[in-house]
């Protein structure tokens, strides 16, 4: 009962973020910290669903939290979709 409580929203993130057209924006690029920067992970998301959101949130190196979305591609590679940079404490 507690995974299909965890599995429901980021499937449904999943569909939502599939919908989402790249075609206007360029490409994100990694940046330190990232976790694509520097390549693709060696470890595969072989359990996790094609279509499936990974959150990852750090510090840059100005101090400035940033939370980035990635969702899992048919090759389980991990593509970057969505980055927000923001202070750690908002006003």
């Amino acid at each position: 009962m507690t995974t299909m409580k965890v599995l429901i929203p980021v499937f449904l993130a999943g569909v939502v973020l599939a919908g989402c057209s790249s075609a206007d924006s360029p490409a994100l690029e990694p940046i330190p910290g990232s976790i694509t920067y520097g390549g693709q992970p060696r470890t595969k998301l072989t359990k996790s669903p094609v279509g499936s959101a990974v959150y990852n949130q750090f510090y840059n190196e100005t101090g400035q939290r940033v939370e980035e979305t990635y969702i899992l591609q048919p090759d389980r590679s991990l593509k970057l979709v969505r980055r927000e940079v923001g202070p750690d404490f908002p006003d």
